[in-house]
């Protein structure tokens, strides 16, 4: 039997990157996780002892696969939000030019495949969005070359249990468990396409599955259930599966500039594959709210 290839996984530690790993190890594939030096490991905990630790100080993109030549694909899954007040340059490093760096090192190095997480957000809406979107243009031009196959996945708002609650769904979520008094927000007309973490992990690994097969060597992907819902029944949907008395002060936050009104995907493409959500938007909010309270009370 033909050994496993390991998956080089970026961004392992984040909420993403972390259950990816964990559905990886369940199905027996071996994982060098990337990191950096300071990364804290807590979301990993459960399967810590079965993944390749790499700590990378970002001087040499190829010093990982030198480490492990038999690297099969690479996920790209870590990302710079811009949220902590960092810098446009700090976050088109993080976003463009470190991910860059470690594709040109991977193509150098014959990987086949890999799998970048972008965002449906259209680039010119904020530093993180542009950067990201910069980023998959580099994706487009290495695939040009036949240099190595490039997926880009467009996310739509993933959400689940243990997310960073600096994130919209997170910080609702929380709130509502933890029962604050009352929580600024915008009007909430906004529509996202919210996908449940289980159902979008099962796209990147249908993706790492039959990637290699498909014919374009440039493959773009809609990660989201196909339904946008606004911002507004989003937080209520929550509100009412907590019980919760918080107050939900809509409209005492205004939009954003530039604020993107609807988004949604067309999950068409991963539809051909094979793959479909199976958690619905309430399951979802339902399983997110239980883990979130198991943690509070442990």
């Amino acid at each position: 039997m033909t050994p496993v290839q390991p998956i080089l996984l970026t961004g392992a530690t984040g909420f993403l990157g972390s259950h990816i790993a964990r559905r990886l190890v369940a199905d027996g594939s071996p994982v060098v996780a990337l990191k950096r030096p300071t990364s804290d490991l807590s979301r990993l905990a459960p399967v810590r002892a079965k993944l390749a630790l790499f700590d990378w100080d970002g001087a040499d993109p190829g010093a990982v696969f030198r480490a492990h030549p038999d690297i099969g694909a690479v996920v790209h899954t870590a990302t710079c939000y811009g949220r902590a007040g960092e810098t446009a340059h700090a976050v088109a490093q993080a976003n463009t030019l470190f991910p860059l760096a470690l594709l040109e090192a991977a193509a150098a190095r014959g990987v086949p495949l890999f799998v970048n997480t972008d965002t449906a957000l259209p680039g010119g809406m904020n530093p993180y969005a542009l950067s990201k979107r910069h980023f998959a243009e580099w994706g487009r031009h290495f695939t040009a070359r036949r240099a190595i196959r490039f997926v880009n996945v467009r996310m739509q708002h993933v959400f689940g249990p243990g997310d960073d609650p600096s994130k919209f769904t997170a910080h609702v979520i929380q709130s509502c468990v933890t029962g604050v008094p009352g929580l600024d927000l915008t009007p909430g007309g906004q529509e996202r396409d919210f996908i449940y973490i289980d159902d979008a992990v099962a796209a990147f690994r249908l993706l790492l599955k039959t990637a290699g097969g498909l014919p374009d060597w440039f493959q773009e992907f809609d990660l989201g259930m196909g339904r946008a819902v606004s911002i507004r029944a989003f937080a209520e949907a929550v509100k009412r599966a907590t019980g919760a008395a918080t107050e939900l002060r809509f409209g005492a936050l205004p939009y954003r500039d530039g604020e993107v009104m609807r988004c949604e995907a067309d999950p068409a493409a991963l539809r051909r594959l094979g793959w479909e959500w199976h958690t619905s938007l309430e399951a979802g909010i339902r399983k997110t709210i239980e883990m979130e309270k198991a943690a509070c009370a442990s």
